[in-house]
């Protein structure tokens, strides 16, 4: 039989690529005559080069830039040649993720933390040659709404104000570059349910409020400002009403709130906002992946209700629906029930508990005896 292993990272350090190498190993164990393909799969945020690499090659090439505070971090790129010029990929989390704020400073790295070091990793990828720019963008650690890399972009101060010039001069360096979001999370910039409004969790609600505030009236003028700009030729219609001339209020689209509102100055700039799942799922093939499985293994930490709807075992779970095979869960903690799952494809969830790869690796033999024919 075959099998296609395609799981997110769980939590702690396991990589999906750690975990679809793990689950092969104990699945081979008790069926080792299955042929066994491992694709890592990515929400667009932690992970994103590593299964696009696993599944594409091309090159990784080292940088550095600013993090949250302004101090210098190492990130990475990946280059895959193609037409135009290739594709860049670029994982905004390097130097905006939350693993960069130290316990105790999350108000400070949330107010005065900047978007910044992702305006210089789109112009390090730029530069690469590429005419096709992929940001994973997921959690943030600073809560700019995008100022920081705009000012990057176009060339200016960090204090410098954010006027009619300044965004036509970030436009124009993002001139003849696609560029796509892939976003990790849907949560819109502002609303209740807004990516300001959930910093309450960490930073406190009066101080949340006062920066969802300032990343409103951003928002409001980069929507009115990039009124002026041209309208760049999208390859797909914008899902959702998201980017430039759009009718959605300014900042309420999901997705808008990913990178602490870097999204929504990506789709002002003309960036296309889409889910982050779907765009790793096509970069790495697999659709096709799918066709050639008879039984299909994701996975994810958690398996809730979110998940189902908008996730890796989500995109995954469609992709084989839509082809009538079975899918396999398993995930650390599972909060949903059968009728849940089923809408999403997936026909049977095993729950882990936290672990290591060898205990990976143990229910892997254990699924195997279930789902490998004449195993």
């Amino acid at each position: 039989m075959r099998l296609l292993v395609s799981p997110g990272p769980f939590s702690g350090a396991l990589s999906a690529a750690q975990v679809a190498a793990a689950v092969r190993r104990g699945w081979l164990r008790t069926a080792p005559d299955s042929d066994v393909r491992v694709l890592p799969m990515s929400d667009g945020a932690a992970g994103l080069l590593d299964a696009v690499h696993t599944a594409r090659g091309g090159r990784l090439v080292s940088v550095t830039a600013r993090g949250p505070l302004g101090d210098p971090v190492p990130a990475t790129l990946l280059h895959v040649p193609g037409t135009a010029g290739g594709t860049a990929y670029l994982e905004a989390g390097q130097v905006l993720g939350r693993q960069l704020t130290p316990p105790g400073q999350e108000l400070t790295h949330a107010e005065r933390g900047t978007s910044a070091g992702l305006g210089e990793l789109l112009l390090a990828a730029r530069d690469l040659g590429a005419g096709r720019l992929v940001v994973g963008l997921g959690d943030s650690a600073p809560h700019d709404g995008g100022a920081g890399l705009v000012r990057v972009l176009a060339g200016v101060g960090d204090d410098a104000d954010i006027d009619a010039a300044t965004l036509a001069a970030a436009h124009r360096v993002l001139d003849g570059s696609e560029v796509v979001v892939a976003a990790a999370t849907q949560v819109p910039l502002l609303g209740l349910h807004g990516a300001g409004a959930l910093l309450g969790e960490r930073i406190g609600p009066a101080e949340a409020q006062r920066l969802d505030t300032r990343a409103g009236e951003l928002a409001a003028r980069l929507e009115r400002l990039g009124r002026e700009l041209p309208t760049r030729t999208a390859l797909l219609p914008l899902p959702g009403g998201h980017g430039h001339g759009s009718s959605t209020r300014p900042g309420r689209a999901d997705g808008t709130g990913a990178g602490g509102g870097a999204a929504y100055a990506l789709s002002v700039l003309g960036a296309r906002l889409l889910p982050g799942p779907d765009v790793v799922a096509a970069a790495i093939g697999l659709t096709d992946a799918v066709a050639e499985a008879d039984v299909v293994l994701t996975g994810t930490s958690v398996l809730d209700a979110p998940a189902v709807d908008a996730s890796v075992v989500a995109t995954v779970g469609q992709a084989a629906m839509a082809l009538g095979l079975p899918v396999v869960v398993l995930a650390e903690e599972v909060h949903t029930s059968r009728r849940e799952v089923a809408r999403s494809g997936i026909s049977a969830t095993y729950e882990t508990g936290r672990g290591d790869l060898t205990a990976l690796e143990a229910w892997a033999e254990r699924l195997a005896r279930t789902w490998a024919r004449g195993a």
